[in-house]
């Protein structure tokens, strides 16, 4: 299985990138990390690790919409697609970052037939990091269509200036932190610019931490939503703790201001001289 992309990534892409806020790439990942990442996500969940929420569950709603952090900590398929794969080198130069530091990887898997919509929100805020070089790689490893629930980007809005509250998944009580509400983006869709992308297995979105997305439910009766996500962090990311945010797994032994250098978030890719 290859280590660096099959393709280069083309100046337009990075340019989608910086702009847009979100870019899709096809063609970077070899057909065997897909086979190896789909048997991956049937062995996780089979058995999840501690870090598992089932959101179906939590809003008493039908089907199964499993999410799991921090997975590489703890699985050895997660653990070798963190560090062997792509990714990296693919997030790090979207970023123009000289260097990608994994921040944490996730499953986020809706099986068919599961009507939990993901909602409106940027991802920052949730997270004890801080930095313009922060983004989040989407791996489809089942055809996404609008029916099983392709996520859906304002375009722009990582350039927006402004942070807003982390909205859960589940418990509308979970996040503290005093910042403004998500606007009801569904009511601005004759104000702002949208895109929803159609993936085959294999093809990846990268949207910057700080863009506003959301997702539809999976409304297909026979087709699954299995993704797996890797957030990472370039150059200017620095680690900034606060109350009432997503916790970690442990303490990264990092004072506030520090870059995200630390055993809990190694540097996996650095760029060549």
């Amino acid at each position: 299985m290859n280590q660096s992309p099959m393709r280069p990534i083309t100046d337009d892409e990075i340019e989608t990138f910086q702009t847009d806020g979100v870019v899709l790439l096809k063609g970077l990942f070899d057909p065997e990390w897909i086979d190896f990442m789909q048997g991956a996500a049937e062995r996780s969940l089979a058995d999840p690790g501690e870090l598992t929420f089932e959101f179906s569950d939590e809003r008493g709603e039908q089907g199964r919409f499993f999410f799991e952090t921090f997975s590489w900590l703890s699985n050895s398929d997660c653990r070798h697609f963190v560090f062997e794969s792509p990714a990296a080198e693919i997030a790090g130069t979207l970023m123009r970052s000289s260097k990608a530091n994994i921040f944490f990887d996730q499953w986020l898997i809706k099986e068919p037939d599961t009507p939990t919509e993901t909602p409106w929100h940027h991802d920052l805020p949730f997270w004890p990091v801080n930095g313009s070089q922060v983004c989040t790689l989407w791996l489809a490893l089942d055809p996404v269509t609008a029916d099983t629930g392709a996520v859906e980007y304002v375009k722009g809005s990582h350039r927006w200036g402004q942070r807003y509250k982390a909205e859960s998944f589940g418990d509308a009580d979970r996040y503290k932190e005093d910042l403004p509400k998500t606007p009801e983006i569904a009511s601005m869709r004759d104000e702002l610019s949208f895109v929803q992308y159609e993936l085959e297995p294999g093809d990846c979105t990268v949207h910057h931490g700080l863009l506003v997305h959301g997702a539809p439910g999976n409304t297909s009766l026979t087709t699954r939503r299995r993704a797996n996500v890797t957030r990472w962090a370039g150059d200017d990311a620095v680690y900034w703790p606060r109350p009432n945010i997503q916790k970690i797994p442990r303490d990264p032994g990092l004072s506030s201001g520090d870059p995200l250098d630390s055993e809990l978030w190694p540097r996996i890719w650095a760029k060549s001289a």
